[in-house]
């Protein structure tokens, strides 16, 4: 767990006073870290969960745990690219590119709390369009998710950052707490993290 990070997203959260949570596990199955003991070590009241594990055998059993574990940390589930499961698990909907996974999911939109991704200027357009609370834009940093894809860079990232209008603009992609710093503090409401919270 990476301490810099931690206290660099309280930082944010005291700065901005942000009523969402400001950093974010994300979830992965490919890269082998439990996402159960992950979100059991974040502290209470300030991070939120990305759940993917898009192709594990055992997804909904992981979920039904995982949402245990946010309900008593306080922290804020949202379940990527499946409002069924999301709907079970009482949690929110993460959307790829502000894009909702088949027609069932459009009524949980202003019941639960929405995040998207976003990795260019179309998608934080149609993430907003989407109703994303916030969005995620990526990969500011070069990171083991992706291999080889060309990083935005933090100047880059802030110049798309600037077109979220009011919804808050999280950074996603190689995100420690050594090069957080380099965000904009004007233009970043908060980050999403695989290794650096997973570990």
């Amino acid at each position: 767990m990476d301490q810099r990070l931690l206290a660099w997203a309280r930082a944010v959260k005291q700065r901005k006073q942000i009523p969402y949570p400001v950093l974010w596990l994300f979830t992965d199955a490919t890269r082998g870290a439990d996402p159960l003991r992950a979100a059991a070590r974040l502290p209470k009241g300030l991070c939120g969960v990305v759940f993917r594990h898009d192709y594990a055998l055992d997804r909904a059993a992981i979920g039904l745990e995982l949402a245990k574990i946010c309900r008593a940390r306080r922290l804020m589930l949202v379940v990527a690219g499946d409002a069924r499961l999301a709907q079970a698990l009482g949690a929110g909907v993460h959307l790829r590119g502000g894009h909702w996974p088949g027609p069932q999911g459009i009524e949980l939109r202003r019941r639960r709390f929405i995040t998207s991704s976003a990795h260019a200027l179309r998608d934080i357009r149609q993430a907003r369009r989407a109703g994303a609370r916030v969005i995620f834009l990526s990969p500011v940093f070069p990171t083991a998710s992706h291999p080889g894809a060309s990083a935005l860079g933090a100047t880059r990232w802030t110049g798309l950052a600037r077109q979220g209008g009011n919804t808050p603009i999280l950074a996603l992609g190689g995100v420690t707490g050594r090069i957080a710093r380099a965000l904009p503090a004007g233009f970043c409401g908060g980050a999403g993290a695989i290794g650096a919270l997973g570990g």
